[in-house]
């Protein structure tokens, strides 16, 4: 069974990886996620709802005991619509059910649950003013309070003022500031749990009292309190930067039904049926317009900031912004498998996966802590029990070698880099499944596209027109399109579509398909065949070759030669572009891959710059040249494949990293791939590359600064020249710088 688990106040990256760690060690638990964008933690076990509800609360609370924790998956009952599963799940959420889409905020608990009480005013009221008081602001009270304090019984220390009278003013700010740290600390201990910041910021203070630097004492607090309310804020930040895109979820669906409009859940409206979308609300389900024209606002989804035009018989999806006209829209997925949905579940899922660097963070804390914890402890036994000296000044240094070597600069500030670089990739419409795929982008050094769809616009278009001596373009476009206006085959649309006039079909007579030459047809009393140079020599027709790249139509009427048209998939305008800027970010090479002629797909290659391509491809024949250059490959490196639809998905699957491009409509692409572009510009796959190098580079800046003021500042406490001030700085203030530099990814827009 998979279980839900709200955790209100979960801000730590640090304490999330220790709780993951913790119940995954659990008999019955096979997997345990925590997930910081929606203070979620979610768990697969086989122990019943109640006990495992125990054990995932005295988790929780070894590393957090402030956090709030309740089942959220305790599911009543599911919606299934006329069109079948709508995915959408009615869930118990307690005596707090705003965020409950089925009843809006009616009811104290779900209308498809057990209890049914109304909200009377005065319930709501008292609810809404208690909501209000959060953790958040208690901490903002503790802070201002305790720093006042602090700083009334430190100005005294200045002047002749009895110790008995600065004394209490010091330990009440460092009540306030450090009982929580402290009551932790003992917390952990009975459990067993003795190494961690709680500990050392708990000893070296009370330590720092014992020996009598009692402003001191209640500094290391404060500012480690300023430091962890700093965090919050980043990570808060970060998650607020992520959870835009949760914006997209629709509240409501206007349905029409029995001549009537009716609002209901989304979830309850069955595929077929016709939702009324005014200007300025949210597509709530996917769907074709029926009826109506607006431009759209997509976004929310894209990242693209032009608004695009959605007429009849366009496609529309669910999450973007009707901004102008009235649509009446035909819905095409249940919601539960509408785009909005999906991305939902994209963004929702991706802090679940940790990258290499994260986890290897948590592993060295675990086993740094411990030893730096006994080389202290030596420090302030070793010299004065063997070498003299006083125990006094040993002491002290043994404190100020704790407060020193806290790990949680490195603990807090690298998961938040990459939950940072996360958030800013899906404000430009890049969804990243994880930080371990985002960190896999670092390593990445070839990239294979798939050509059709991906590097080019997958869609037929006339590229020249070549009449024979005698006619014109404008005759031999109008005598191909006649004829080819009775097929519906891509490259006769594409014809017709160059064409742009109207054609009076009722002309058009004796049409015939003929397998592997073209077609024939009579045009008024003209006999036209449209086709390939193998149909010209079948009837004895000379013709001139056309040496252009691409489909080729040579065009004949009453067995004269008029000329011929050329036909190619139109390349993507940003595809040049975005080929260059890999070059820069390192790639070192891009490989094609298609089904197309060999001639079509070497001149999309030398025009955009692909190091080397293979055409004439069956589907199967990608996945087996994919695992050939994955062979060939350095053991290091990383090998991306970049596809637009489902015949992509196993390739996608099989790549170190699969880049799934303007697949929001593919089920399959998005299941199969790590990275999903929302929209169908290669360019995004260097966006995405620059994103994971700034992010790479706000890790490894953090790791060296942090690591190397750690080594000063402990050298300097050992040898006596740092005394408490410096420890305060080299713990507490580079964990603040830290955090701050991780901020920096969402603030910067140009990654490559």
């Amino acid at each position: 069974m998979k279980y839900t688990y709200a955790v209100k106040g979960l801000d730590c990256p640090h304490c999330s990886s220790e709780i993951e760690s913790d119940l995954k060690k659990k008999d019955g638990i096979s997997a345990a996620a925590v997930n910081l964008v929606t203070q979620t933690l979610t768990v697969d076990s086989e122990i019943s709802a109640s006990v495992l509800t125990d054990i995932i609360t005295k988790a929780v609370h070894t590393h957090e005991p402030d956090v709030d924790v309740s089942l959220l998956d305790d599911i009543i009952d599911s919606s299934v619509s006329l069109g079948g599963d709508s995915g959408e799940k009615h869930t118990r959420r307690g005596d707090n059910c705003e965020s409950c889409r089925s009843c809006q905020g009616k009811y104290a608990h779900c209308e498809r649950c057990e209890t049914k009480d109304v909200i009377t005013p005065e319930h709501k009221e008292k609810r809404s003013f208690l909501k209000t008081i959060t953790d958040d602001h208690i901490m903002k009270i503790r802070l201002i309070s305790g720093t006042v304090i602090f700083a009334i019984g430190f100005t005294l220390t200045f002047f002749t003022v009895p110790n008995y009278i600065t004394l209490p003013i010091i330990i009440s700010a460092y009540i306030i500031l450090g009982t929580d740290v402290v009551v932790k600390a003992v917390r952990n201990i009975v459990k067993g749990r003795i190494f961690d910041e709680s500990f050392l910021m708990s000893i070296s203070t009370i330590g720092a009292f014992i020996i009598g630097e009692y402003p001191e004492a209640a500094a290391v607090m404060l500012f480690y309190q300023l430091g962890e309310y700093i965090q919050g804020l980043a990570v808060k930040k970060s998650r607020r930067s992520i959870a835009e895109l949760m914006d997209i979820r629709p509240d409501s669906a206007n349905v029409r039904r029995y001549g009537n409009i009716v609002t209901v859940s989304p979830g309850e409206v069955a595929v077929g049926e016709h939702i009324i979308v005014k200007p300025g609300e949210r597509i709530p389900l996917d769907g074709i317009v029926s009826d109506g024209s607006s431009m759209i606002n997509t976004t929310a989804l894209t990242g693209e900031s032009v608004p695009r035009k959605a007429e009849t018989g366009d496609e529309v999806l669910s999450g973007c912004i009707n901004e102008s006209g009235v649509l009446d829209i035909c819905v095409t997925k249940p919601y539960g498998q509408s785009t909005a949905a999906k991305v939902l579940e994209l963004v929702e899922n991706a802090a679940g996966r940790k990258a290499p660097t994260e986890n290897f963070i948590t592993t060295f804390s675990r086993y740094y802590t411990p030893i730096v914890v006994i080389t202290a402890l030596l420090l302030g036994i070793i010299p004065p029990l063997f070498f003299g000296g006083e125990w006094g000044e040993w002491l002290r240094r043994c404190f100020v070698f704790l407060v020193i070597s806290c790990p949680c600069a490195l603990v807090i500030s690298i998961p938040l880099s990459f939950f940072g670089g996360i958030g800013a990739a899906s404000r430009k419409g890049i969804l990243i499944k994880g930080s371990n795929y985002l960190e896999a982008l670092n390593s990445t050094d070839t990239i294979i596209f798939d050509k059709t769809g991906t590097l080019t616009k997958g869609v037929f278009k006339v590229v020249n027109i070549s009449p024979a001596i005698g006619t014109n373009k404008s005759k031999l476009l109008e005598t191909a399109a006649n004829a080819e206006s009775m097929s519906n085959h891509p490259i006769a649309r594409s014809v017709v579509s160059e064409y742009g006039k109207e054609i009076d079909k009722s002309q058009i007579t004796e049409y015939k398909e003929i397998s592997g030459r073209g077609i024939s047809a009579k045009v008024g009393k003209n006999s036209v065949l449209c086709g390939n140079a193998k149909l010209m020599n079948d009837v004895n027709i000379s013709c001139t070759k056309s040496h252009d790249t691409g489909t080729i139509i040579y065009i004949a009427e009453n067995n004269k030669f008029l000329g011929s048209i050329t036909i190619a998939d139109e390349i993507k305008p940003d595809s040049k572009t975005a080929l260059d800027s890999l070059k820069k970010a390192g790639i070192a090479k891009t490989v094609m891959l298609t089904g197309d002629k060999r001639e079509i797909a070497e001149a999309v290659s030398n025009e955009i710059g692909i190091d080397e391509c293979f055409a004439e491809l069956l589907p199967s024949d990608k996945f087996d040249i994919l695992e050939k250059l994955k062979k060939d490959k350095s053991t290091d490196k990383k090998l991306a494949f970049v596809g637009d639809g489902i015949n992509d998905a196993p390739v996608l699957a099989a790549a170190d990293v699969g880049i799934a491009m303007g697949a929001l409509g593919s089920d399959a692409a998005i299941e199969a791939a790590d990275i999903v572009l929302m929209t169908d510009e290669p360019s995004k796959v260097a966006e995405a590359i620059g994103i994971a190098g700034y992010t790479k580079k706000i890790v490894t800046q953090n790791i060296i600064a942090v690591i190397a003021v750690k080594i000063l500042f402990l050298i300097l406490g050992a040898f006596g020249i740092a005394g408490m001030w410096e420890a305060v700085f080299g713990d507490v203030g580079i964990m603040i710088l830290a955090v701050l530099n991780s901020m920096r990814i969402l603030k910067h827009n140009l990654y490559y």
